[in-house]
């Protein structure tokens, strides 16, 4: 369960979004793609939105609200797949220590502007301000995807 109340639309926008991702809709190597991920309890797969943001040539998620379903599947599984269009890859999901995670938050406002709109509306910051993002270390999570290698 989230700390935060998820706005109602929340569903309804990521079946859209995954079902335009399974479509073959990418969208330029832009934008969202679609993480999938075993659920912690379930086993079952579940797909979730996200926008990935590259620093120094990683890439990294955000997740958008303290204590969501997401990152809990993430931590505890490891790894996953992200879908962009009809094309699949397997990633390793490294959480970032609240220290790495301060220089990457002050840079989610800046790297995924679409994402600014969501934290904003959770109640967590009041606009783009890097400063205000830096202080959600800790409390949002931060994923670097790393490509798995046979």
């Amino acid at each position: 369960m989230s700390n935060s109340p998820l706005p109602w639309w929340l569903k309804y926008v990521n079946k859209v979004m995954v079902g335009l991702q399974k479509a073959g809709v990418g969208f330029g190597g832009k934008g969202p793609v679609v993480l999938t991920l075993p659920g912690r309890k379930t086993g079952k797969l579940r797909n979730t939105p996200v926008t990935p943001m590259i620093v120094d040539g990683k890439r990294y998620v955000v997740s958008g609200i303290p204590g969501s379903d997401w990152s809990a599947n993430a931590r505890a599984a490891g790894e996953a797949t992200l879908h962009q269009g009809r094309h699949g890859e397997r990633v390793r999901i490294v959480e970032m220590s609240v220290e790495e995670a301060r220089p990457l938050l002050r840079e989610f406002p800046i790297k995924v502007p679409t994402g600014v709109g969501f934290v904003k509306n959770a109640g967590l910051v009041t606009g783009p301000n890097p400063d205000e993002f830096e202080a959600l270390a800790g409390r949002l999570a931060v994923f670097r995807l790393d490509p798995v290698t046979a």
